[in-house]
């Protein structure tokens, strides 16, 4: 099967693909070797199942077929050991638990026959073979011609666990791994829609900041990923091939995920949209230098995972060089994480009500992932961990997501939200500091999603962490949130400034006049009430702002 079309990565990952990791498998064999391994299956302790069609020329006669169990004394102990030749492979082999097939007439339980074809004389063997056992157990079955000229055989092998849809044509180490994933698809598809129902009230409050939509985004890539899995296992359900390229796509969104959540932590334990707007030059290099090293190893694990595993052994995708390279690196973004949250809390101790519980949550994250890679490598049964794994992997990432739901919800009485600087004030923050004014939370006078805040609708906090008053005499010109009726109760009353050009601004002039020296009068807009609510509004002169 060909890779479809496509341009960069995802055409480079899906050309590594083999369909030899089917329960479904066929092919032609033609080597000098003696003894070669097919296929391996993990099937259940009484309900395994392996249906077999077999050719090869009369004349190459007689081949066997050599079932081995994970036993050390088995399959451990004749594989890539050079120094056993094929009839001491064999030889490992118990008789009285039928391990062996002979494809001859005379092996009655082979079901082969002489068939003629093309002027030559074929042995056609079509049969089948249950496997009986004390546990799940993987089995590697294997072909040999000792003291021969080389091997010839036309296959095709069926391997089955049960009739069951959600069993048959899986390996007894991937049961589950279908009824899970839809399981968390539907988990996560509930995150996705209440973090886009949470982005819609924090755009109404403009409190959507760049950290939140990369939040809305991990989680909708996850979703994604989490349906190509399905549609994976599903097909492959039906028909035990199932389409790798989908497999490899949803694992590859898995994985882009995983990064964008991954940046999104470090950016906020900088203090990115929290106490800064911007993060600094230097740092900007240091995260595209990281987040580059990060996305090149992991492509490197799925590069090595389709093209270097043997499909002869049980591996986990992180046991290779490139594995433990990037476990490395998640120890070095927890190190980066730690420090830079340190540093946030040095200069914003205020923020100690999100950041101490942030902290907390995701040193657990941080931590798991890795544990979670090694304990799968040395401490999980091989027959049992690719359900296992797959379920503590998506186990992880739900935590992870869940925690974040949870301290960005916009609630009044969420006392850990972090935002406080509205997306609409970072522009003019920007403009003479990079980081933000000290504020505890910005949701702490939420009141209702019908109803506005109006004590803090425009409001700029202060160097002080306060906004101001607004009972204040009014001055010129007037700062932002003052409201019209606190200025003035006549409508034609003209305000004018304190001084300009060195012309006192105290007196008032009737409606109609001008003021002489060139100065522009300003007329006071009329009070309009929309809804009830009286009209808000904002006089900027051409000079500097008091803050």
């Amino acid at each position: 099967m060909g890779p479809p079309a496509g341009p960069g990565l995802l055409l480079l990952l899906l050309g590594f693909l083999r369909i030899t990791a089917a329960k479904y498998v066929r092919g032609n064999l033609s080597t000098k070797e003696d003894w070669v391994f097919l296929t391996r299956f993990c099937f259940l302790s009484d309900y395994g199942r392996l249906e077999f069609k077999f050719k090869y020329p009369e004349a190459k006669c007689c081949e066997n077929i050599l079932l081995y169990f994970d036993d050390p004394s088995q399959w451990p102990a004749v594989y890539k050991k050079g120094n056993k030749d094929c009839l001491r492979k064999e030889s490992v082999i118990r008789p009285e638990n039928n391990q062996v097939i002979n494809l001859t007439t005379q092996y009655v339980w082979s079901g082969c026959q002489v068939i003629k074809e093309g002027g030559m004389s074929y042995l056609s063997c079509n049969s089948g073979r249950s496997f009986r056992s004390v546990r799940e157990r993987w089995w590697y079955i294997a072909l040999s011609k000792c003291g021969g000229d080389g091997l010839q055989l036309e296959y095709e092998m069926t391997l089955t666990n049960g009739k069951s849809f959600w069993t048959r044509h899986f390996s007894a180490d991937e049961f589950g791994i279908l009824e899970t994933d839809i399981t968390f698809l539907l988990i996560f598809t509930l995150i996705l829609l209440l973090s886009t129902y949470f982005g819609y009230l924090l755009r109404g409050r403009q409190l959507l900041h760049t950290t939140y939509k990369m939040f809305m985004a991990a989680a909708a890539i996850e979703v994604l990923s989490l349906l190509f899995f399905c549609l994976y296992w599903g097909q492959y359900a039906q028909d035990g091939v199932g389409n790798p390229s989908v497999k490899v796509l949803a694992k590859l969104l898995f994985s882009a995920s995983f990064l964008i959540f991954l940046l999104m932590l470090i950016l906020l334990g900088k203090g990115f949209t929290v106490t800064r707007g911007r993060i600094s030059h230097l740092g900007s290099i240091k995260l595209s230098v990281y987040m580059t090293l990060y996305t090149v190893t992991h492509t490197v694990l799925f590069i090595n995972e389709a093209q270097f595993f043997d499909p002869a052994q049980v591996l986990y995708t992180y046991e290779s060089p490139a594995g433990y390279g990037n476990i490395a690196l998640q120890f070095l973004a927890y190190i980066w994480f730690c420090y830079a949250v340190l540093v946030t809390l040095k200069h914003f101790p205020e923020k100690q009500a999100f950041y101490v519980p942030f902290f907390a949550a995701y040193t657990l994250w941080f931590f798991a992932v890795p544990v979670m890679a090694l304990i799968a490598n040395f401490g999980i049964p091989k027959w049992a961990r690719e359900k296992i794994v797959n379920g503590i992997q998506l186990g992880i990432h739900l935590y992870a997501h869940v925690v974040f739901l949870v301290i960005t919800r916009p609630s009044a009485a969420n006392k850990n939200f972090p935002y406080h600087v509205r997306t609409s004030q970072i522009g003019i923050m920007e403009q003479s500091t990079e980081k933000f004014p000290h504020h505890v939370y910005g949701n702490v006078t939420f009141i209702s999603d019908s109803v506005p805040n109006v004590t803090e609708l425009f409001s700029i906090p202060n160097c002080n962490g306060s906004t101001g008053a607004l009972n204040k005499p009014p001055q010129y010109p007037v700062t932002l949130g003052q409201h019209y009726s606190q200025l003035t109760s006549d409508p034609h009353q003209i305000i004018t400034p304190p001084s300009l050009n060195g012309a006192p601004g105290s007196q008032k002039l009737p409606v109609g006049e001008t003021h002489l020296g060139g100065l522009q009068q300003l007329h006071a807009p009329q009070i309009h009430n929309q809804n009830g609510f009286p009209e808000y509004f904002s006089i900027r002169s051409a000079g500097p702002q008091p803050m």
